[in-house]
This record gives structure tokens, C-alpha cells and sequence, in this order.
């Protein structure tokens, strides 16, 4: 058949293990802006020849990450490659291009024209370490349709394919999963995966409990609440039935308001784990510092207005031997000053600011259970802000904002639905 491709034949699916491989990449434009990511993530060693790229490409050659070749396509550029694609805009090159590979026996990609290729790209996506290809004939939408379904019933949990291959230590494992600031859509895909995996739930006061209604009925839920001046789990509790349910074989959800890394105390609990040889996964949250001001409209940064913002931990007042807290330091800086725990030290907190020279009229806000449907918002400025609070009775969790960004979401709430 001369190397002519049959164009009744069916695909042969094969995994490429580029790593280190040349592979060559004709074309700057858009579609091979899209081809390179997958390239880049194999570990391949892209060699990318185009008289022009765009932005984006420019940007990967300026750090390295591709070979570029300013010129148009030569023969010699097939020359050692374990991979071609062809993603010009002109289906003579890719011609030209797919014939040079084919002479040499490398298989090619065009853009253009699948029929004239001797590979064809499959609809693709990914899930942790599950890669979906999909090919559907020559009907590409079909493929990516098909792709999409399964990534996103993966992702949600409907089609769940846990891993059969058990860890290194044969302990199912403990995942830290931050839920986000409170409303139950804003915990990640990976988050809620994990949650429809558990066996054991060890849950935070500050995480969504709407998110307990969907485990199971036989899903262990332990309460780890610690209330401000009240009920008090101690850490070191929590550490223990996060080990003990780990070492009886179960896996543990460990559930999180915000971040487990934001004063949320995650790294004490990853340290009791490897203490006792528990594997542990962490899932990053949505973090209130950020996520409950835009919740308000209040952006932490704005051009021309904030250029660093800084997030600090009030539950100690300034004047404690126990303050880590540099306080004066934060008194003389011009950005976003954004305060955790902070709503029954404000009157001391705010008072340490304006002794260190933040002024007076620098605005300030108060965010009470963002991102909430009872999410209350409290405006003043540094000087009148912990009057303003006590005056609307609000209650933790809060987050309060000190600095020129509250002025901005004035212009910025008629637009937020």
C-alpha cells in the first residue's frame, strides 16, 4: 500500500512515553498553542519551528521550556524526532511535513487533514492519574463530547474508579480536604470526590455541613468543632482519630473550613500522620481571607490601589507576650490588611494600627459568614470599624478588611448579581 493510511481502518490506541524524546512541532499559531501543554506535561523535548508564534507560545520559549526555530519548515527539521505534528495554516507545508516523516517512518499528526496522517489526536482529558482518550470515527465533536462526560462523572464522584493498587504502606490513608468559606458549591471537584470516597469524616466547625447530608448513611462523622470561648475539641484529639481510624484500615476525611494551611492547623495533623505512618493527601480550599471580601465585592487587590495585601491571625491581642504579629510593621504599610479571628480583639487590633500610624480614615470593612445566604457586610473606617461591628452585633466567623480596596467595591457591587 506504499504507506498510504486506509481510510476505513480503525485506530490503534497506544500510550507515547515522550520523556526526554524529541518531538517536532510545526507551526506557531493556535492550534499549536493547544498541542504543546499535553507535549510539555509528557516531558517531551519540543523542538517548535514557525516564522511567527503567538503570546502564549512566546512566553514557553522565553522560559525555556521549547526549542524555538524563527524560520519556515525545512526537511532536515524531521530529523531525529520520535514525534511530528503539523499545525500550520497551510496545508502544503503539512503536506510537506507528513511526507518527510512518513519517508522516515515517524508518525505524524496533521491539523488539517486526519486522512493524509498516520496518527490521529483522540479527544482527550484527564483526572488525577486516569488519562481518557476518545476517538468517535471521524466525528471529532462526538469524541470530545463523549471525553467530557466521562472527565466530568469522574470529577463529581458519579463514576468513581478508585485507585485497586493499595499504598506503599497498605493503610488506606488520611486526605486534609479544605472546604472552601462556607458555601457548599465553592469545595473543589477533587474535594467532594474525596468526600463521596470517605469512611470516616472528621469535620470542622467552619466547614459546609450541608456537605454531611450526601455521605453515606454508614460514613463515620466525628465532630472536631472548636468554638470561640466555648465547646473546645483539643488538637491533639483530633490527631489521634484521624490516626487510630487510618491504622483500623479506613480512609479519613479530614474536612476543613477555608484552607487547611491557612490558621487552619493542617501541618500539625500531616505530623501526627507520618508519625505514625499514615499516608496523607492534601486538597487546597478556597481561603476566606480572599474568598469572603470578593464575596462582598471587596477585591484584596486593585490596580492603582493595592499592590500586596497581608493576612493576619487577631486571635491574640497586640499587646500579648504570645503575638507573633508584628504590629507596628502592619501600621506603616499602605496595602490590604485582611484580619482572621479577629472580631473580639478589634477594638485593641484597631487601636495598635492607629498608634503605629495608619490613618484614621483608611476605610474598613467587616464580612460575617461570607459567601453565605446570611452573609452580613459592616463598612467604617479604622477608626470607627470595631464601634460599627459591636453596633450590628456581628459574630464570628468574620474576616475584616482594613485598607483603600473597600472604597472600590462601592463602584464594583451594582455589577455583582
Amino acid at each position: 500500500m506504499g504507506g498510504k493510511i486506509v481510510a476505513t481502518s480503525s485506530p490503534y490506541q497506544l500510550g507515547l512515553r515522550l520523556a526526554g524524546r524529541k518531538v517536532l512541532l510545526v507551526g506557531g499559531g493556535a492550534v499549536a498553542q493547544r498541542r504543546l501543554p499535553a507535549l510539555l506535561d509528557a516531558a517531551a523535548r519540543v523542538t517548535l519551528v514557525a516564522p511567527l508564534v503567538t503570546a502564549g507560545i512566546e512566553s514557553l520559549v522565553s522560559a525555556g521550556s521549547v526549542a524555538y526555530a524563527a524560520r519556515t519548515y525545512q526537511p532536515s527539521d524531521v530529523d531525529g524526532a520520535w514525534f511530528v505534528l503539523a499545525a500550520t495554516d497551510d496545508p502544503v507545508v503539512n503536506a510537506a511535513v507528513a511526507a518527510d516523516a512518513e519517508r522516515l517512518r515517524i508518525f505524524c499528526v496533521r491539523a488539517d487533514e486526519a486522512s493524509e496522517a498516520s496518527a490521529w489526536t483522540p479527544a482527550v482529558g484527564r483526572h488525577e492519574q486516569v488519562t481518557v482518550a476518545v476517538h468517535a470515527g471521524r466525528d471529532p465533536a462526538r469524541a470530545a463530547a463523549i471525553r467530557s462526560l466521562i472527565v466530568e462523572r469522574l470529577a463529581d464522584g458519579s463514576l468513581d474508579a478508585p485507585p485497586v493498587r493499595p499504598t506503599a504502606s497498605g493503610i488506606p490513608g488520611v486526605a486534609l480536604v479544605g472546604a472552601g468559606p462556607g458555601d457548599p458549591e465553592l469545595i473543589t471537584v477533587r474535594g467532594r470526590r474525596l468526600l463521596a470516597r470517605a469512611e470516616v469524616v472528621v469535620v470542622d466547625r467552619l466547614a459546609p455541613h450541608l456537605l454531611l447530608d450526601e455521605l453515606r448513611s454508614d460514613v463515620e462523622v466525628i465532630d472536631a468543632a472548636k468554638i470561640p470561648y466555648g465547646r473546645y475539641v483539643a488538637q491533639e484529639k483530633i490527631n489521634e482519630a484521624l490516626v487510630s481510624r487510618a491504622l483500623a484500615g479506613k480512609f479519613v476525611v479530614r474536612l476543613k473550613g477555608g484552607d487547611p494551611f491557612v490558621f487552619g492547623r493542617g501541618g500539625e495533623e500531616i505530623e501526627a500522620c507520618v508519625a505514625a505512618g499514615v499516608p496523607v493527601q492534601i486538597v487546597p480550599g478556597v481561603t476566606s481571607p480572599i474568598a469572603a471580601p470578593g464575596a462582598a465585592g471587596i477585591p484584596i487587590t486593585h490596580r492603582g490601589v493595592a499592590h500586596e495585601f497581608t493576612v493576619v491571625s487577631g486571635h491574640v491581642p497586640p499587646d500579648s507576650p504570645q503575638s507573633l504579629v508584628d504590629w507596628d510593621a502592619l501600621g506603616r504599610l499602605r496595602g490590604t490588611l485582611v484580619l482572621m479571628m479577629a472580631i473580639e480583639r478589634l477594638p485593641a487590633i484597631t487601636s495598635a494600627l492607629l498608634a503605629a500610624g495608619r490613618p484614621a480614615s483608611t476605610p474598613a470593612a467587616a464580612v460575617q459568614e461570607g459567601t453565605m445566604g446570611s452573609q452580613k457586610v459592616v463598612t467604617g473606617t479604622l477608626a470607627t470599624i470595631a464601634t460599627e461591628v459591636t453596633s450590628a452585633g456581628l459574630k464570628p466567623p468574620a474576616v475584616v478588611v482594613i485598607g483603600d480596596v473597600v472604597a472600590v467595591a462601592e463602584r464594583l457591587l451594582p455589577a455583582l448579581s
